[in-house]
């Protein structure tokens, strides 16, 4: 995981209880070697609380907004229920890594 992510745990820890996240992993480039900090983006799976309170799109944007000012980098977000394409899930969960689940007491990274 990237340092700059690393660093940023408790803040993002903050993000994912404001917008009632379940759930929060990190996947692709920013996971390994290949993260290129000029250039790269962070990538996230997402699960988000039914029963939080407020629009689910409204909190999925404003996560995505509020991640972004974070971690000054861009920020894709994509809720793992919805990855149909085999080969992308496939290069999904070769790279994913907890970073928040709401049923532990702290991050998990």
């Amino acid at each position: 995981m990237q340092t700059s992510l690393a660093s940023q745990l408790p803040s993002i820890v903050a993000l994912c209880e404001r917008y009632g996240v379940a759930h929060l992993e990190l996947f692709g480039s920013a996971t390994g070697p290949d993260f290129t900090p000029g250039t790269s983006d962070f990538d996230f799976l997402v699960e988000l609380d039914r029963q939080a309170p407020g629009s689910r799109a409204r909190r999925w944007i404003e996560l995505a907004e509020s991640l972004e000012e974070l971690l000054g980098r861009p920020v894709d977000l994509v809720n793992p229920h919805y990855i149909r394409n085999p080969y992308f899930l496939r290069s999904v969960n070769q790279s994913r890594t907890v970073v928040y689940d709401r049923q532990s007491t702290q991050a998990v990274v």
